[in-house]
């Protein structure tokens, strides 16, 4: 009797077969693991690690910031029938921060949160959101000194709210390069008859140095009328211009110090913003932008290339950049900030570099003062 041979036919279709179904369940396999793989962790679909809801979210933050139907309806101006108040993204990544500052009684007063609106605002939660309350305030407020008194005149303390600051009162502000120790930001700016009164008024022996008139001489006289100081201190460089009948606006935080209230109080207008917002102007339309240590190398690179390019879109052509003393340290300016200034487009009037020596020169410190120009012709 003879048998059948292993490579029967038979065989060799079963073979056949039972391969072909395990190879076509490894690759059912495989392909449902990329999907999951890539479902779950590609940069299309990765979801931030944040779980902040609107659950979690004060109500009064949300009675504020959800979109509110025009009772109108649809408004051409707005290409919508629903309006979204703004609020800074990154208030919603500090939900314990908002809940303390949206807590309130509506109708009431405000809790005296100076400190925490102000660190909110610093970690990105800008603009704040509004609150439907009254703020703190001074118990006997005293009108301010008429100008131009107001201008070289330290205010009333009764125009502070103290509570926020670890001096309470203008003199301990006025005194206090001598009586404290270690840093302090803009430590002698309150002291009006200190270094701030010769402050831009005149050159000290060229060099970094400029002064208003200096920078003013560059320009046609009367067409340098109004403008931005960012990160001004105290305003004085508003003031100086007040005097020469130019219109400056000044921002400024409240870092230790009631930064903004000295401002009103001297008779010039303060903006509390961060450096980190837009510049709330419109396109080509001031004269001059100034700028002393603020905008420098302690800010991220990228952020600062930002901030640059928003100073070129808010000055009208012809209009004067005023970089005035940037930090950096060592090969920083010709390897990164030189190369990124360059990169806006502003023509240079005028370009000094010195050394920061007052620490000790193995530091390598470095100041870079620059007088630059939004082209009048071709700036965009």
């Amino acid at each position: 009797m003879k048998h059948k041979s292993m490579d029967s036919p038979h065989n060799k279709f079963k073979s056949f077969t039972s391969n072909n179904l395990y190879f076509l369940l490894l690759l059912l396999l495989t392909n449902f693991i990329t999907l999951f793989v890539s479902s779950s962790f590609s940069s299309c679909s990765y979801k931030p690690l944040s779980t902040t809801t609107a659950s979690d979210l004060p109500p009064e933050f949300l009675a504020f910031a959800s979109g509110h139907a025009l009772p109108f309806g649809y408004n051409a101006n707005f290409d919508s029938d629903t309006i979204y108040p703004p609020a800074g993204k990154a208030c919603t990544l500090f939900p314990d921060e908002l809940h303390r500052y949206m807590s309130y009684k509506v109708n009431g007063s405000c809790p005296d949160d100076e400190l925490l609106a102000q660190k909110l605002l610093l970690k990105g939660c800008e603009p704040l959101p509004r609150r439907r309350c009254r703020p703190a305030s001074q118990p006997e407020y005293t009108d301010p000194y008429p100008l131009p008194t107001s201008l070289w005149t330290t205010p009333s303390d009764s125009s502070v709210v103290w509570t926020a600051y670890r001096c309470k009162n203008y003199n301990c502000l006025v005194n206090r390069k001598r009586n404290e120790k270690g840093f302090t930001d803009c430590k002698d700016c309150f002291d009006l008859r200190g270094n701030e009164k010769s402050r831009w008024a005149s050159p000290k022996g060229g060099g970094l140095h400029f002064s208003i008139d200096e920078v003013l001489a560059t320009k046609p006289r009367g067409s340098i009328r109004i403008g931005l100081d960012v990160g001004g201190g105290v305003a004085t460089f508003a003031v100086r211009m007040r005097e020469r009948n130019i219109t400056i606006v000044t921002t400024s935080m409240n870092l230790n110090g009631p930064f903004n209230n000295f401002i009103a109080s001297r008779g010039v207008i303060p903006l509390y913003i961060s450096i980190s917002q837009r510049l709330p102007f419109f396109d080509n339309t001031l004269d001059i932008v100034h700028s002393m240590h603020v905008l420098s190398n302690w800010i991220p690179t990228t952020l600062l290339h930002f901030a640059f390019f928003d100073v070129y879109r808010v000055l009208r052509p012809g209009g004067l950049f005023w970089l005035d003393h940037f930090f950096c340290v060592g090969d920083q300016l010709e390897v990164t900030y030189k190369p990124l200034i360059e990169s806006i487009g502003f023509n240079k009037l005028k370009w000094v570099v010195g050394r920061k020596l007052d620490r000790g020169p193995e530091l390598r410190e470095m100041y870079l003062s620059a007088l630059l120009e939004k082209p009048l012709k071709n700036s965009w």
